[in-house]
């Protein structure tokens, strides 16, 4: 587009809640410079729905759009509903990763199998942020939580790869280091039919940085631009040199019929039986 872009077009005249130096200031930039790029002047050929956290917020209630807000871990079945009534709508999910790793996780890795028309950005800030700083599925080995004084004893879900894995059409991870290839991504996806999902691994200074040693956003986007790699970087790799590394890129674009398009089928095909007989 031709027009300068302003993420305010996009916004009720509302004051964001996000602290100093939260990534998910980033990611809805991206996003809606993603959209802005895509040709759409508003956002009106979107519903956007969320579930509890710091990343909920951004798109319910300072987004100029339809949007639902919805308990914790349950805005994926939440766009499934709205996506069949409303096919000719874009349907996205922004949550955390305990909103959509943790408690919605099932409903995550379902989605994907069954590639329902949705796109999902999950902002990993690897903590949860807004309830005191607990271990959440992607916190890092080893490090100190709330909840784990002594280090995380898990090792972190391996969410994109989870999804990939179950039959998305469209997966990828990008810190908020990255905003050029994240802006892209966003763009990808969607654009994408079927089911997309996208990782944004953002920096929480004053619960995940605090916790490491890092006391601002920028020593955050230090340690992403240190530690990421790419996938083919990755592939070399041992799983014990992997340890708490960040593998970013596209993790998967293909063409899978939609849990949509499969609905449809099934209702013509119900509807041809019934005036046979």
């Amino acid at each position: 587009m031709t027009e300068t872009f302003t993420i305010r077009k996009y916004l009720r005249d509302l004051t964001l809640p996000f602290c100093a130096g939260c990534g998910c200031v980033t990611v809805m930039n991206c996003f809606l410079r993603a959209v802005h790029e895509l040709g759409h002047n508003d956002l009106r050929k979107f519903v956007f729905c969320s579930g509890i956290g710091c990343s909920a917020w951004i798109p319910s209630p300072y987004f100029e759009a339809d949007s639902i807000h919805t308990t914790h871990g349950r805005s994926i079945p939440v766009a499934l509903g709205v996506k069949l009534m409303r096919p000719d709508l874009n349907v996205v999910v922004f949550g955390g990763d305990g909103d959509l790793a943790g408690i919605g996780l099932s409903h995550l890795v379902h989605a994907a199998r069954r590639n329902v028309d949705i796109m999902v950005v999950m902002v990993n800030n690897m903590i949860y942020g807004m309830t005191g700083g607990q271990v959440a599925p992607t916190t890092p080995l080893g490090v100190r939580t709330t909840t784990t004084p002594y280090g995380s004893f898990d090792p972190p879900l391996d969410t994109v790869r989870l999804v990939a894995t179950a039959g998305a059409s469209y997966a990828a991870r990008w810190t908020t280091m990255h905003f050029g290839q994240l802006k892209e991504a966003m763009k990808a996806a969607v654009t994408t039919s079927g089911f997309s999902f996208i990782e944004a691994v953002s920096p929480c200074p004053p619960a995940f940085g605090k916790k490491i040693g890092l006391k601002d956003a920028a020593g955050m986007l230090r340690l992403f631009k240190e530690n990421s790699l790419s996938l083919e970087q990755a592939d070399k790799m041992t799983k014990e040199e992997l340890e708490n590394k960040i593998v970013v890129g596209e993790y998967v674009r293909r063409k899978r019929p939609t849990f949509t398009e499969r609905i449809c089928e099934t209702l013509k095909e119900a509807e041809k039986t019934a005036e046979e007989n």
